[in-house]
């Protein structure tokens, strides 16, 4: 079997965690440069080896393959590169790809697509390192049991920090995260449920929380207020029908029913497309109070 030269592409089957620290980084559009310079100052400074996995957009794979091939070999061998397109697994491309800034919801999909990665780290283009990788790389040794990544506030001051002045939306803490560095630990994030925290985002684009594809929503989360205006009508729907519920009526009659017939009306979205995953814990729930409320029953009739 040939001998792979240094820093040469291989197929992206994953070397051993303790062999390599894992970068990954996604390139769209003139971020070649900045990208190669980016991966530059991760060999120069770093001691263990690098395993790089680089998103680009097809017409920069070449170019990215031609740049790291002209290093010395003295720095390719520390490094193994993959290079992988942009691509989303579920939804719209094109709306994913706009989401933010280019390409930049790719970094949503990692878990996915690098099934076979425990941990990396995950840095914008424009990112340089002014010292070895390996010492971010042992904060991952400090996660906790239930720790899934780490990231840096975007502000150290609040009254100046951009989340905590301009943002619409909800953000951590009081100044927000800053996302352009961020360590994760992949296979914790394979194992977190989204469907105890249902926001539009796992929907709107298609559908991309496995475990509320299973096992159904538990909690559902009305972000940006969607419950109050008509752009996500599947939320909406649920809002209203609890809201307008009362309790001790029917929750067949007045409940799941009137919501199966609000979700006609929504499957011209891609929410409104998925009414099973909303439902399925409803109808765990009605029927364990059905059964309850038959065993009770039959068991107070047994008594006497």
């Amino acid at each position: 079997m040939p001998r792979r030269k240094p820093g040469e592409q291989k197929h992206p089957k994953e070397p051993s965690s303790l062999q390599c620290m894992h970068l990954a980084v996604v390139a769209c559009g003139d971020r070649l440069e900045e990208t190669l310079i980016m991966l530059k100052s991760a060999v120069l400074f770093s001691n263990r080896r690098l395993c790089f996995h680089i998103f680009a957009e097809d017409s920069l794979k070449p170019e990215f393959e031609k740049k790291l091939k002209e290093w010395p070999s003295s720095y390719t061998k520390k490094f193994e590169s993959n290079i992988y397109p942009i691509t989303f697994s579920v939804g719209n491309a094109q709306e994913w790809k706009r989401l933010f800034k280019p390409c930049a919801a790719q970094r949503l999909f990692l878990p996915v697509i690098l099934k076979d990665v425990d941990s990396l780290l995950y840095v914008d283009t424009d990112v340089l390192f002014l010292r070895p990788i390996d010492d971010i790389w042992h904060i991952l040794q400090e996660f906790n049991s239930t720790q899934l990544a780490a990231m840096a506030p975007e502000h150290e001051i609040p009254k100046i920090g951009w989340y905590s002045r301009f943002a619409r939306h909800p953000y951590y803490g009081t100044t927000g995260v800053n996302s352009g560095v961020m360590l994760m630990n992949l296979t914790r994030i394979r194992s977190a449920h989204f469907k105890w925290n249902y926001r539009p985002d796992h929907c709107m684009y298609g559908s991309n929380c496995r475990g509320a594809e299973e096992e159904g929503v538990s909690i559902l989360h009305g972000n940006r207020g969607v419950y109050h205006d008509d752009k996500q009508p599947t939320f909406k729907a649920l809002y209203e029908v609890i809201r307008d519920f009362p309790f001790e009526d029917n929750l067949f009659q007045s409940l799941y029913y009137p919501l199966q017939s609000k979700f006609l009306d929504t499957v011209h979205t891609l929410c409104g497309r998925i009414p099973q995953v909303f439902l399925k814990q409803i109808e765990k729930t009605m029927k364990k109070v059905y059964e309850n409320r038959v065993i009770v029953y039959l068991g107070a009739n047994h008594r006497y």
